[in-house]
């Protein structure tokens, strides 16, 4: 990584939140010394949030800041102030000199983590997947065999008497992940199909551990994954 750009980088996520005149002096000096570099990371446009009159809002969890960990290209960032916008599949962080919310460029983000534990990555080889988008994933199981989840807020139409705005309805996708492959999950019985596992074994298992693949799909194939992993050594691939 560029030493100057993490630098600027470093001093961006420990200045942001410092309010005096003078601390914030000594930042802006040298943000205007490292001014090519900070470009670097952000894309120079404000984000606007969505109109007040919308019903609830587009983002993970909460519409306030929540301090996360940022990892780009190699080198993580603790307690920088993040929103995921699901709708648009963006990451947002504050702008410490123009007290502003700023888009920051999806190409230069690895992963991204949350306080309540949520870890988001950037995958490449899904994109005819329609919200693909930035191809940012929750992972929900990180081990040879991904348990990918999409968590994306759909803009949908809300009408009550006398009133039509907007509102965000939240879908999960869920995807398994080998060796730059990706297969959608709908159901439990497609979880089993594309691991190749064995159904009586499974629901043995399943039963066992008193999951629901209703309840929480994500929950039951990171399980089965854990399950293929603990049996074979030679996976060769997803089962169409």
């Amino acid at each position: 990584m560029n030493p100057k750009l993490a630098l600027i980088l470093t001093i961006f996520f420990l200045f942001q939140g410092l309010e005096s005149f003078g601390q914030s002096q000594t930042f802006l000096s040298l943000y205007k010394d490292h001014l090519p570099y900070f470009q670097e990371l952000i894309t120079g446009a404000q984000y606007e949030d969505p109109p007040d009159n919308y019903i609830g809002h587009p983002y993970h969890k909460s519409p306030d800041f929540q301090d996360g960990v940022l990892r780009i290209n190699g080198v993580s960032y603790t307690a920088v102030p993040l929103l995921y916008n699901e709708n648009e599949d963006e990451v947002v962080t504050f702008h410490p000199i123009y007290q502003e919310k700023i888009r920051i460029k999806p190409g230069k983000i690895d992963e991204f983590a949350f306080e309540d534990g949520a870890l988001f990555r950037r995958f490449s080889g899904n994109e005819l997947y329609a919200q693909h988008k930035n191809g940012f994933y929750e992972v929900r199981s990180d081990g040879r065999i991904k348990v990918l989840v999409k968590n994306y807020k759909k803009k949908t139409v809300y009408r009550e008497p006398g009133r039509v705005t907007y509102t965000f309805l939240e879908t999960l996708d869920h995807f398994y992940w080998w060796d730059e492959d990706f297969v959608e999950v709908k159901n439990g019985k497609q979880a089993i199909k594309a691991l190749g596992l064995n159904k009586k074994d499974v629901k043995k298992m399943a039963k066992l551990q008193k999951l629901d693949a209703k309840a929480d799909l994500a929950e039951y194939m990171a399980a089965l994954v854990t399950m293929i992993e603990n049996t074979r050594e030679d996976f060769k691939g997803f089962v169409n």
